[in-house]
């Protein structure tokens, strides 16, 4: 529980929430390097959508809104946007923001999950996006179903995710790409506690571009595109204080609660002090592979 701005104690987030909202970059708001990059990713995703006039966008996994309100930007005052989410303190958020924005006449409000969109009619929107969202579903070729039922024909669907059988596992004594192999034992302990969360985590690890291509062409997407992006290139210097306050995902625990609980106090300042300069002073190596799909669903001429 937390004060409000009235003084009064608020309900605590649920975790998608807190994960995107506080421990995502260790803080309550995001540097500047990973908000460029994030606006970059939605141009992207927002470009191969080919929006026109009146368009009804379906923005699956919309945590803050930043695809659904740049789709809205591109729209014009017909233009629809329906903001999808499991997490109700992500959508009151998105609320939030189009009422203050004055644009929520524009927009709808769902609780739905990537492959279980049964509160959209079939054939009702006409693009579909998606960023980042897909690693958190187990039944993804569901999901790209749901994707293409709810599109009418002739309707698009743009898909961006990362492709983390490019990053993980790491090679032993490595963390994020800091190299801690003269605390390897205490990494190794570190380490075991994460391994805890391996079932929950397993669908961001079980699968890659191919099977996000499969599962399009199994869905009867057509014109299915896809392109793939690795970067591998020498981190950017952090906050130290901030990495170790950060999660890599909302179903794990932040550094610092993992090492709180598998190191003891001495073994902490022992690994903190061989990781902390290498992040504050860039010296590790980042690893990035994304995967882009775009795709349409068949028009009237083709399904007759």
């Amino acid at each position: 529980m937390s004060d409000g701005a009235d003084g009064r104690l608020s309900p605590p987030l649920d975790c998608c929430a807190a994960w995107l909202l506080h421990r995502r970059q260790g803080g309550d708001d995001l540097p500047a390097d990973r908000t460029q990059k994030l606006k970059a990713w939605r141009d992207q995703v927002l470009e191969k959508c080919e929006l026109n006039s009146g368009d009804c966008v379906l923005d699956v996994g919309c945590p803050d809104g930043l695809i659904g309100f740049g789709a809205l930007e591109q729209l014009d005052e017909t233009g629809h946007v329906i903001f999808a989410d499991i997490s109700d303190d992500l959508l009151t958020r998105c609320r939030q923001i189009a009422s203050d924005s004055h644009s929520v006449d524009r927009c709808e409000f769902l609780h739905a999950s990537a492959d279980d969109l049964r509160p959209i009619p079939d054939g009702s929107v006409d693009v579909v996006t998606t960023r980042a969202v897909l690693i958190y579903v187990a039944n993804k070729r569901s999901a790209f179903q749901e994707f293409y039922r709810v599109l009418k024909p002739g309707g698009r669907v743009s898909v961006l995710e990362p492709i983390n059988r490019f990053t993980f596992p790491e090679p032993a004594g490595f963390f994020y790409g800091y190299d801690l192999r003269r605390v390897d034992a205490l990494l190794a302990k570190v380490r075991a506690v994460y391994d805890q969360y391996e079932t929950a985590v397993s669908s961001m690890l079980d699968f890659d571009e191919r099977d996000l291509l499969r599962a399009a062409e199994e869905a009867r997407f057509v014109e299915v595109h896809l392109e793939y992006r690795v970067d591998i290139e020498s981190r950017t210097p952090e906050d130290p204080e901030r990495f170790v306050r950060s999660s890599g995902n909302p179903l794990v625990p932040t550094l610092q609660a993992a090492i709180g609980k598998a190191l003891t106090v001495e073994e902490r300042e022992q690994f903190l002090s061989q990781l902390c300069p290498l992040v504050q002073g860039g010296e590790g190596t980042y690893r990035m592979a994304i995967a882009h799909l775009w795709a349409r669903k068949t028009s009237v001429t083709e399904m007759s």
